[in-house]
């Protein structure tokens, strides 16, 4: 289990306007920093910068670690994040099943098929491997948005409006099934709804120009 640290983040738009200034925080494993505020104080930039998909224009210095293992300058693939967005971006010409399989590495064909299915089970979805994912429903879709991420290993895992897109009973659902399928990792959650944040959370609010410690 890892501690995900982002040390003295100076962040500024492309027009040079800045967003943060020597923001530092750490989540630890099993924790939640929920990041809040406005439309336009950078929360997605922030995510994009930790997870390494940062837009081009974009200036940024400062760092980010797991532990002892600074990230800060190795590409999105390489730096064992989970990160899942308001979209879920699954793969249309891939059934179910394939795009789980996606993110798995190691052990043989056999055992990731196994992992595939039992994850499926898990989050109600057994029976659906072989579907087109246009033919799932909203909640569907992001259980296998975030079976995706959960199966690649992640060391963290980065949350981008998740559950911003779900009606309510589902988003109650979906919200149960991230918090107990990554009980075990630090996560960083970007929000605009009270209603998303777990008991015991952390609560950063961003404004942009933000400092924290």
């Amino acid at each position: 289990m890892h501690t995900l640290i982002v040390k003295s983040l100076c962040l500024s738009l492309p027009d040079g306007a800045p967003l943060y200034k020597d923001l530092s925080f750490s989540v630890a494993p099993g924790d939640v920093l929920v990041l809040m505020g406005p439309s336009g104080s950078g929360k997605s930039t922030l995510l994009n910068w930790v997870s390494g998909t940062l837009g081009i224009g974009f200036k940024a210095s400062g760092e980010v670690w797991l532990d002892n293992k600074e990230l800060t300058h190795l590409p999105a693939e390489k730096r064992q994040l989970g990160l899942v967005l308001q979209q879920d971006y699954l793969f249309p010409h891939m059934s179910v099943r394939q795009n789980l399989l996606f993110g798995l590495r190691g052990s043989t064909k056999h055992e990731r098929e196994s992992q595939v299915e039992l994850s499926l089970a898990q989050a109600g979805l057994q029976g659906l491997g072989n579907r087109d994912p246009a033919t799932l429903s909203g909640g569907q879709r992001a259980r296998v948005s975030l079976l995706r991420s959960l199966l690649s290993n992640p060391c963290a895992l980065l949350l981008d409006e998740p559950f911003s897109r779900l009606d309510t009973a589902l988003r109650e659902q979906m919200r149960s099934f991230t918090w107990s399928s990554a009980k075990d990792l630090p996560i960083l959650l970007v929000t605009h709804d009270e209603a998303d944040i777990p008991e015991n959370a952390q609560v950063l609010r961003l404004s942009g120009n933000a400092h924290a410690g």
